[in-house]
């Protein structure tokens, strides 16, 4: 054996972390009472959830129903200072005109769940190579191909679902699936779920609705336990998945080194099914009909 075949891969540094540039946002929230909050972010699921926990959100949204506050309108800006003029105009428009800008927002972004297929393949890859070259959320160096996806969405469908959320204009926004555990029978009602949003939508419900649909199909099928795995400084994820009733069992020190870091692998389980009586088999597919009670 000579070269690179004695080895194994080189560590991925910081430098092999694509740039990415600052994120900031121009929000509309909704209150209880039906008025309007406006606001400017760089991370607009945290904000979100600021307000809604009045842990550092603003004095009117914990004066208006702070928990049931609804995001009304999102636009994202090319930095901070764009953002605050941004911001500054829409808080000078008349009540009408900022209501008109929520129902065109709602419009543009309205949610359709549907089954992927193979054909789905660009788009999805497209999405999954985001977060292989910026992000933690995967442990993977190399982007994906087209290939590769093409393949993946075949044999997920083969056993379990794999959920396409797409936005009126068609554009994919998200995707969630399911993966067997584990190979060996005994594994048969165990599934791995993944779960990934576009990173311009991150924080505007869609993440929580592909997995709660995907969750729901899993448990008509028999499955009786979900696992996820979890980058363990992925704060978000790890709050997410313990919001849907998910448990964390576990945590691998130092499992992953990726741009230059060491990383945890946090393992969180959700039983799907009650009791401890011998499983029925699980449905590899459910109807056309069972598909529409979910995700329509």
């Amino acid at each position: 054996m000579t070269g690179t075949a004695m080895y194994g891969p080189a560590p991925s540094t910081a430098a092999d972390r694509a740039p990415t540039p600052a994120p900031a946002w121009v929000y509309l929230l909704r209150c209880a009472d039906g008025s309007l909050y406006g606001g400017w972010t760089n991370d607009l699921a945290r904000r979100l959830k600021a307000h809604r926990s009045g842990k550092g959100g603003a004095r009117y949204t914990k004066s208006h129903g702070r928990a049931s506050v609804q995001l009304a309108y999102a636009e994202k800006c090319a930095d901070k200072s764009a953002a605050l003029k941004r911001e500054a105009a829409i808080k000078k428009l008349p009540k009408a005109e900022k209501e008109a800008l929520a129902a065109k927002w709602r419009a543009d972004n309205a949610i359709t769940l549907r089954m992927a297929t193979p054909d789905d393949a660009a788009a999805v890859c497209a999405l999954y190579n985001w977060y292989v070259r910026h992000g933690v959320q995967t442990f993977q160096y190399t982007p994906s191909t087209v290939e590769d996806y093409r393949a993946n969405i075949e044999e997920v469908l083969q056993h379990a679902p794999f959920l396409l959320a797409e936005s009126a204009d068609g554009h994919l926004r998200g995707f969630a699936c399911a993966h067997l555990w584990h190979t060996r029978e005994a594994y048969a009602w165990d599934v791995e779920t993944t779960v990934y949003c576009a990173p311009d939508c991150i924080g505007q419900g869609v993440g929580g609705r592909l997995y709660r649909a995907l969750l729901a199909l899993l448990k008509k099928q028999g499955y009786y336990t979900a696992f996820a795995l979890v980058t363990g400084s992925n704060r978000q994820s790890n709050d997410f998945h313990r919001a849907l009733g998910f448990q964390k069992m576990a945590t691998e020190r130092r499992t992953g080194y990726k741009f230059g870091q060491w990383l945890d692998l946090d393992y969180w389980r959700l039983p799907l099914q009650d009791g401890e009586g011998e499983p029925q088999p699980v449905r590899k597919q459910l109807t056309a009909e069972e598909i529409a009670e979910v995700t329509g």
